[in-house]
């Protein structure tokens, strides 16, 4: 029986210990796959946590600055109500002076015309005087006073392209604004303060009073007196001016 051939054992056999080594090996490699999936899961998660993070930290950064934004738009639009505010108050008070200057410049204007005009019309009054009484005769004497009246008429004229006019007041009421009383007498003919008498003529300068009217006012009926010189203190009573610079009538 020692000559029979013996199995050999499965520890033994070839087949057998090859079959446990790559049983072993795709053990070693299952386990080594596993550990590597898990690993690579493991790193999936937290780069999805990291992910995470990263969104909420830039979300907040986003949010923060749309508020600072938003901020920094209402201050400037504040500073921008600011300014125009500004503005328009520069702008009002720059038309306020341009006006302002304007009737100051018209105003001196006027001032100096009435001055330079009130200084010219006594003139007139002269050229006035001089007309009503004069009475030339003869050829040369009438030659000269159409040259004299020629000169008058000029004047005139120019007074006229001026604005200058002249007042109409016998028979007006009498007015202070327009009117300076001198002398007042009774009438039976007139009514009480009713102008029966110009003095100096008065003129308007563009509707304006260059100078007042000299003139003589009704007191209405009086009363007849025997004594003459009652009978004149009656008749004409003297009314003190105002204007200490108003021309003698009788001049």
């Amino acid at each position: 029986m020692s000559g029979e051939a013996q199995a050999p054992s499965p520890a033994e056999d070839p087949a057998i210990s090859g079959s446990n080594d790559s049983e072993a090996q795709i053990s070693t490699q299952g386990s080594s796959s596993t550990a590597e999936e898990s690993q690579s899961i493991q790193e999936e998660i937290a780069s999805n946590e990291s992910g995470s993070q990263q969104g909420e930290h830039q979300e907040t950064s986003s949010s923060s600055r749309l508020e600072e934004n938003e901020a920094r738009l209402q201050q400037l639009e504040k500073e921008h109500e600011t300014l125009r505010s500004q503005y328009m108050r520069i702008a009002a008070d720059f038309d306020n002076f341009r006006k302002r200057q304007s009737r100051d410049q018209d105003d001196l204007k006027l001032q100096l015309t009435c001055s330079t005009l009130t200084e010219i019309l006594p003139v007139v009054d002269n050229f006035e005087r001089a007309r009503q009484q004069l009475d030339p005769q003869g050829e040369e004497a009438q030659a000269l006073h159409r040259s004299y009246q020629g000169l008058y008429k000029q004047l005139v004229d120019v007074l006229k392209q001026l604005g200058v006019a002249p007042m109409r007041v016998v028979g007006q009421s009498f007015d202070p604004t327009l009117h300076e009383a001198v002398l007042r007498e009774p009438s039976n003919e007139h009514a009480e303060d009713i102008v029966v008498e110009e003095l100096q003529r008065g003129y308007h300068l563009n509707g304006r009073v260059l100078r007042h009217a000299l003139v003589k006012v009704s007191m209405g009926p009086g009363t007849q007196v025997d004594t003459g010189a009652q009978q004149l203190e009656n008749e004409t009573e003297p009314i003190q001016s105002d204007n200490n610079d108003s021309p003698d009538p009788e001049a």
